[in-house]
């Protein structure tokens, strides 16, 4: 800096968000390792831009798999979005565990080696405890018990379930969990201290935790090993890079033209003197007649007679074996055409783009019954209503109320669908 205007390079090196070094200059690391990572104060303490990414992005399709899930427990809409990786010592992250966190510890059992733990507050669980039994939602502030506990850990088993399910899509391996543990502020320390054992850093992925309605509007830390972290990340990086390779060595389709063969023109019918017919340049002309059988074609290996050549305007015919007739008739073919055969079609069936646009309605019908009218008027809010339908039985599709398919409901999203099991044949669905 001269005279108190900035350089190109001091300039370019703010908007690059560098620092200043210790000579009043500035560092062109913006806080970062030499290989694009994130660096802390130790120079250990590393985790590289594309592995923070890709941690972020696990965590987000986790987490929204487990939302969809605790929906279904708690039968109020749960977003659980907007990751934020962070590294850690060990020492900020044991100052970062107050006495009003709850601690459920997960440990991978198949396909993963490593120990996931989220924390929540207090006051989370026991509102999210309270909807699994039916209740309003509401914080009544009691301390924690057992059942509170219980509660957390039975959520959190059927949220990292269902997490564990979509890793395993991702990585292309089966992943299994050991079933939760819920502990509180002591524990929940001992906790940490024992999944972070040697290891000098850790990483916190926090979440932002909503359950709409304004019941909660809170926050869910995940806590992971940075060894467990790294391998989150490889499993991930080696199935994409599988991925690509086996698409980039797929056999190639020969693009190489199709030469169709070329048919033989057929010469010209010559037309005879003094009969006015056509004959065919196979024949010989008018006034040589037919040869005797004596004058054939002569065996193999010797030439032709002298004085029978060729007839003047025919080029010598073609060798052949002995005794073979030189001259053949023209064989005339009728042409044959393919005859498409419209009666495979289901009546109709050649109109039916006319139809494509028309929009029809798909209904699913998990099961019928039948009541008395006087147990009908006995109905009230809880009442429960038995169905024709087993646990398990596929469920019917319709279209405008016919039967076109069975069924089984699977939840995409926030939504319910149906994964088609078996369907009726197409030409009973015109």
């Amino acid at each position: 800096m001269a005279d108190g205007i900035l350089s190109q390079d001091e300039i370019n090196a703010l908007l690059g968000g560098g620092m200043l070094d210790d000579g009043g200059g500035f560092s062109d690391n913006g806080g970062f390792s030499d290989d694009g990572g994130f660096m802390d104060d130790e120079p250990d303490i590393v985790l590289t831009l594309e592995e923070i990414d890709a941690l972020g992005e696990i965590g987000n399709i986790n987490m929204g798999t487990a939302a969809t899930t605790l929906f279904a427990l708690l039968n109020h809409k749960v977003m659980i979005t907007t990751p934020k990786v962070e590294v850690l010592s060990a020492e900020e992250m044991q100052s970062q565990i107050t006495d009003d966190l709850v601690t459920i510890s997960v440990d991978y059992t198949v396909g993963l080696t490593g120990t996931n733990l989220l924390m929540l507050k207090e006051s989370d669980v026991r509102i999210i405890a309270d909807l699994m039994m039916g209740g309003t939602g509401v914080d009544n502030g009691e301390s924690l018990n057992e059942l509170h506990l219980s509660a957390i850990a039975e959520a959190m088993n059927q949220m990292i379930g269902s997490s564990s399910t979509s890793m395993s899509q991702m990585f292309d391996k089966k992943i299994d969990i050991s079933p939760p543990q819920a502990v509180q502020f002591e524990s929940a320390k001992e906790k940490v201290q024992q999944v972070i054992g040697n290891e000098k850093t850790i990483v916190k992925i926090s979440f932002r935790m909503q359950i709409l309605e304004d019941i909660i509007d809170s926050e869910l830390m995940q806590i992971l090993p940075l060894k467990f972290a790294r391998e989150l990340v490889d499993n991930l990086m080696a199935n994409m890079y599988s991925s690509l390779t086996s698409t980039e060595t797929t056999t190639p389709i020969d693009t190489s033209p199709i030469q169709e063969a070329i048919p033989e023109a057929t010469p010209p019918p010559v037309h005879t003197e003094g009969t006015g017919q056509m004959a065919s340049p196979d024949m010989p002309p008018a006034g040589y007649g037919t040869p005797p059988p004596d004058y054939g074609m002569p065996p193999a290996g010797y030439g032709a007679p002298p004085g029978y050549g060729a007839p003047p305007g025919y080029g010598a015919p073609p060798q052949q074996g002995y005794g073979q007739n030189i001259y053949q008739d023209i064989q005339v073919q009728t042409p044959q055409f393919q005859k498409f055969d419209y009666a495979s079609l289901p009546p109709g069936a050649e109109n039916i783009d006319i139809l494509m646009d028309v929009s029809l309605e798909v209904s699913v019908e998990l099961g019928r019954t039948k009541r008395k009218i006087k147990e009908i008027l006995d109905f009230s809010e809880g009442s429960i209503v038995e169905l024709d339908k087993l646990v398990g039985e596929p469920i019917d599709i319709l279209v405008n109320g016919k039967f076109v398919a069975n069924g089984e409901v699977v939840v995409i999203d926030e939504n319910f669908g149906v994964r088609i099991k078996s369907i009726i044949k197409p030409e009973n669905r015109i």
